[in-house]
């Protein structure tokens, strides 16, 4: 499915939305004009078909020899399940840190030295958590392909983390088609979408904040 069709997608539900003129605060601190909430696509039915399917068509295309699934916790658990059951693979996810009782895992469901593994992400921005992922599956033996996510912000510094820990992303949407796209159907001013850029490849520089497109 083209990206122009999730973005759309994303756009109708408010999954991912704009607001150039009044930023929102990330956790780090930094004001961005976007809001991301892919969790949004699971209540959403026809949306959520077309991400999944457009999820598994990433896998069957880019990652044929995969065997098993791996979730982003909590975001991206969802979407390997219902991914894993359209592709009939297995499927588990990786805890943010081990659990402090029972068998103390962070690795949930079967997983086997050697198996080539897809991790499943909702969004891609910096790229530090999903490395982290692909590091816990390497060091229990894992042969991690790659991850398939449904929305990337291509941030220089995201780009340059994945390159460096040889972790290969497909998404299905990317921030310069969401811009374009959100343009196109007003959820913006054209003259938006340079100061949306900017952000993109400055995030640490507010000076598209205000400022006049």
């Amino acid at each position: 499915m083209k990206a122009e069709t999730i973005a759309k997608d994303l756009l109708k539900i408010h999954a991912v939305f704009f607001r150039p003129d009044e930023p929102f605060t990330w956790a780090s601190g930094i004001k961005s004009p976007v809001y991301c909430d892919n969790r949004l696509t699971l209540t959403a039915p026809e949306v959520r078909n077309d991400v999944e399917n457009s999820l598994a068509e990433l896998v069957k295309e880019y990652y044929p020899d995969a065997e098993v699934l791996m979730g982003t916790s909590t975001a991206g658990i969802a979407h390997a399940a219902i991914v894993g059951h359209l592709l009939a693979l297995p499927m588990g996810y990786v805890r943010s840190g081990a659990k402090d009782h029972g068998r103390q895992n962070q690795i949930e469901g079967r997983l086997l030295p050697g198996q080539k593994v897809v991790v499943v992400e909702d969004l891609i921005s910096t790229g530090g958590s999903v490395i982290e992922v692909v590091n816990v599956l390497r060091e229990a033996g894992a042969n991690v392909l790659g991850v398939v996510s449904i929305f990337t912000y291509g941030m220089q510094k995201g780009l340059e983390r994945l390159a460096e820990a040889g972790v290969e992303n497909h998404s299905l949407c990317s921030f310069d088609v969401i811009a374009r796209v959100a343009a196109e159907e007003r959820y913006i001013r054209p003259e938006d979408v340079r100061r949306l850029l900017q952000f993109r490849d400055h995030p640490a520089d507010e000076s598209w904040i205000g400022a006049q497109a």
